[in-house]
C-alpha cells in the first residue's frame, strides 16, 4: 500500500470511528420520551393536540438555556398569557403556596389584586431580582407605557446550585429579553432546557415539563394547560408504581439504611437525602374563572404533585400560579368598572380534576425528557427509561 493509499485508509478509519462514537450519544438522545409513550396517561380527560400549556389558545412560551464553560447550567423560561400588552389587558390570576421555602417575586400584589400585569418568568434562585429588573425594563419599553410608574414583575425560582455556579448569577438582561421576545405557541421543549437546564428532581435530572387536558363539551369544553419547573425530591412514584424505591434512589434512603440522620443543603442534587428543592407550577386555562376560583385551581396542583411522590419537605419551595385567558374575565387597566362573566362554583370540579391530572403528567414529562447534565463539578443522570419501563410493566402499566 503506497503512502497516499495509507493516508486515505487512515482517514476513512478515523471517520468511521468518529461516527461509531457518536451513535450511542444520538441513541441516548432519541431514547428520551414523554410519559404517554411509556403508557403513563394520568386521569380520564384527553390531552390537547400538543399536550402542552400552549394548547390554551394565546399562551406562548419562550426559553433561553445558558450553558457556559464547565460551570454555568441555568436559564430562563417565560410564559405569556396572550399576545397583547399584559399591563393594559390584565388576566385574573392567583398563587398558591404549598411550602414557602423560596422566592416568588410579585406574589403579594398578585394575590392582593388577583391579576397578572406582566408575563411569568422562571429562573434560578439568585437570579430572581436580575430577571425581574430586566422584565420591568422590557415592559416599560412597550407601547403605551410612557406614563407608567409602577410595575409588578412576577418571577419564580428553583435552586440549581448543584449543577450551576449560582453565585455567579449568570442570567443576563439579554437572556430575559430573548426569552420574552422568542415566546411562541406550538410545541414546548421539555427536559434540560430554559429554567430547567440545571435542575434535579427525585435525584435524577429534572427540568421543564408540560401537559394539558381538554374537557368534554358537556363539561364546557375548556382547556387546562400546565408547565412545571421541577427541582424537588421525595419518593418517586409513576402512576402508583414505586419507581424511586425500585431504582434505589429516594429521599431518606440513607437514613433508613443506616438509622443515622443525613443533613444536606438545599439544592444539593442527588446526594440530598431530605427531599429538599423546589417546584414551580403554572396552570393556564381558557375557562372564564375569576381570581378567587383560580386560587382554588392552584391549590389542587399540590394534589397532582403529591401523586408523583413529593411530600413538600421543609426545604422545598412549592408554588402554583393559575390564570385565565378568557376574554370575559379580562381586566382593562384604568377601567372604572369591570363587567365579567365567570364559571359558578358548581362548574369548577372538572377543571380541578383536569388540573390535578395535567400537573402529574407534566412532572413525569420533565423527568422523562431530561438528559444527563454535567456542570459545576457534578453530573446528574437522566432517569433510565429502560428501567422505568420494566418497573411499570411489572406493575401492569404500559402502552395499550
Amino acid at each position: 500500500m503506497d503512502n497516499a493509499a495509507l493516508v486515505l485508509f487512515r482517514s476513512m478509519t478515523l471517520a468511521l470511528l468518529a461516527i461509531l462514537s457518536i451513535q450511542p450519544l444520538a441513541a441516548q438522545a432519541q431514547e428520551r420520551m414523554r410519559a404517554r409513550e411509556l403508557g403513563v396517561a394520568p386521569g380520564i380527560f384527553s390531552p390537547g393536540k400538543l399536550n402542552a400549556i400552549t394548547d390554551v389558545e394565546g399562551v406562548r412560551v419562550g426559553q433561553v438555556s445558558l450553558r457556559e464553560g464547565d460551570t454555568v447550567r441555568t436559564g430562563v423560561t417565560a410564559i405569556l398569557p396572550h399576545g397583547e400588552n399584559l399591563y393594559r389587558s390584565r388576566v385574573p390570576a392567583a398563587l398558591h403556596v404549598g411550602n414557602g421555602f423560596g422566592k416568588f417575586a410579585g406574589s403579594t400584589q398578585l394575590n392582593e389584586l388577583g391579576e397578572l400585569e406582566t408575563p411569568i418568568l422562571l429562573t434560578c434562585t439568585l437570579c430572581v431580582w436580575k430577571a425581574a429588573d430586566a422584565m420591568a425594563a422590557w415592559m416599560l419599553e412597550q407601547p403605551e407605557m410612557q406614563q407608567v410608574r409602577s410595575i409588578n414583575p412576577v418571577v419564580g425560582e428553583t435552586n440549581d446550585g448543584g449543577l450551576n455556579d449560582i453565585r455567579a448569577r449568570p442570567v443576563t438582561a439579554k437572556a430575559v429579553r430573548d426569552a420574552l421576545e422568542s415566546a411562541r405557541g406550538g410545541a414546548v421543549e421539555e427536559g434540560s432546557v430554559g429554567a430547567g437546564t440545571g435542575t434535579v428532581a427525585f435525584g435524577w435530572k429534572g427540568g421543564i415539563g408540560t401537559s394539558s387536558r381538554v374537557l368534554p363539551a358537556s363539561l364546557g369544553g375548556w382547556t387546562v394547560g400546565v408547565l412545571v419547573q421541577t427541582n424537588f425530591g421525595g419518593v418517586l412514584q409513576v402512576a402508583g408504581a414505586p419507581v424511586g424505591r425500585e431504582l434505589g434512589r429516594y429521599s431518606f434512603q440513607n437514613a433508613v439504611a443506616s438509622s443515622t440522620p443525613v443533613a444536606s443543603p438545599r439544592g444539593s442534587g442527588p446526594a440530598d437525602d431530605r427531599g429538599d428543592g423546589s417546584v414551580i407550577i403554572v396552570i393556564a386555562t381558557n375557562a372564564p374563572i375569576g381570581d378567587r376560583n383560580l386560587a382554588r385551581v392552584a391549590s389542587r396542583a399540590m394534589m397532582g404533585l403529591g401523586r408523583t411522590g413529593s411530600s413538600a419537605s421543609n426545604g422545598s419551595g412549592d408554588y402554583a400560579l393559575a390564570f385565565s385567558t378568557a376574554a370575559s374575565v379580562r381586566r382593562t387597566f384604568g377601567a372604572p368598572q369591570l363587567t365579567t362573566t365567570e364559571l359558578a362554583n358548581e362548574e369548577m370540579s372538572a377543571v380541578f380534576q383536569a388540573s390535578v391530572d395535567a400537573v402529574e403528567e407534566a412532572v413525569y414529562n420533565s423527568l422523562f425528557m431530561a438528559t444527563t447534565v454535567t456542570g459545576n463539578g457534578q453530573t446528574v443522570e437522566a432517569i433510565p427509561l429502560d428501567r422505568v419501563r420494566e418497573i411499570l410493566a411489572k406493575h401492569g402499566i404500559g402502552p395499550r
